[in-house]
């Protein structure tokens, strides 16, 4: 079964830095545009960086200086890189893998910034 699997979430203090992955089972994300998206309690999941096959990449506004994302197509992985983390960064952070008319995805990991 084809999905996307989130990791490297957790508990980090205010200003502190984490890196996600999302790494696919039974494709490779080389032709796929991979997203990142997070949901806090109580909101609607939105979009946080996304970067295309074509390695054209956008930020939300308020994430933007702050949140690096990245492919590596040897390791078949994407990444997200935060750093100085607010307490509103405060989600579950959602990969999803698109092509076409397919898309695909993860379960989440948690992030919490909190002293």
């Amino acid at each position: 079964q084809l999905q996307v699997v989130e990791s490297g979430g957790g508990l980090v203090q205010p200003g502190g830095s984490l890196r996600i992955s999302c790494a696919p089972y039974g494709f490779t994300l080389d032709y796929y545009s991979i997203a990142w998206f997070r949901q806090a309690p109580g909101k609607e999941r939105e979009l946080v960086a996304i970067i295309t096959t074509s390695g054209s990449i956008n930020y939300a506004d308020s994430v933007k200086g702050r949140f690096t994302i990245s492919r590596d197509n040897t390791k078949n992985t994407v990444y997200l890189q935060m750093n100085s983390l607010k307490p509103e960064d405060t989600a579950v952070y959602y990969c999803k893998a698109s092509r076409l008319s397919h898309a695909y995805w993860g379960q989440g990991t948690q992030v919490t910034v909190s002293s």
